[in-house]
């Protein structure tokens, strides 16, 4: 990677050797830790998922039972990791590395978007599930995304919101109930 305006460079210790990412990803443990550099920096560009690891691929990757016509897209490789913790989804992610957010001066050509378009139509994706998080520019990013596929036979969902297992409705905001609301489902 270069070293443009959208960058910063991290020094470890002695370690002269800089590390480069993008200053508008948010920074994971695995990204602070001074050992992986090397792999981190390789990787950057080259992951199939955009997501990090400590070997040529991340286990969703190297896993030749996940459904490749089935992508959830995600902000950051921790949205990965949680979604994973649930042992329910079977297809693959892409992650953004952010969310559009012009107020930040952060735009979809500072996400893995372009990667995306080429990813859904190298590799047949019938349906393409947003995991965005449930923010104005996270869903302003999942419209965005959704707008570019307009017209191609690929289907696009959203998880679904509303109320959370176990919750009481007294305590839930207006925007949870509009969303449980909006998105229910047979009984």
């Amino acid at each position: 990677m270069g070293n443009g305006p959208d960058q910063i460079r991290l020094r470890s210790g002695s370690d002269p050797a800089p590390i480069r990412l993008q200053k508008k990803i948010e920074r994971s443990p695995f990204e602070r830790n001074p050992n992986n550099r090397t792999r981190l920096e390789r990787n950057a560009t080259e992951l199939f998922i955009y997501n990090l690891t400590d070997k040529e691929l991340c286990p969703v990757c190297s896993d030749p039972r996940r459904d490749r016509t089935h992508v959830c897209i995600v902000e950051q490789p921790r949205d990965v990791t949680v979604l994973e913790a649930t042992g329910v989804f079977k297809g693959t992610y892409h992650v953004l590395g952010g969310r559009v957010s012009p107020l930040e001066g952060i735009t979809p050509a500072d996400l893995t978007i372009d990667q995306l378009v080429e990813r859904v139509k190298r590799d047949g994706v019938t349906e393409i599930i947003m995991a965005t998080n449930p923010t104005l520019e996270g869903d302003g990013t999942a419209l965005y995304i959704s707008n570019l596929f307009e017209g191609q036979p690929v289907q696009i969902t959203r998880l679904a919101r509303g109320i959370a297992t176990g919750s009481v409705l007294e305590f839930a905001n207006k925007e949870m109930l509009s969303d449980a609301l909006r998105g229910r489902q047979s009984f």
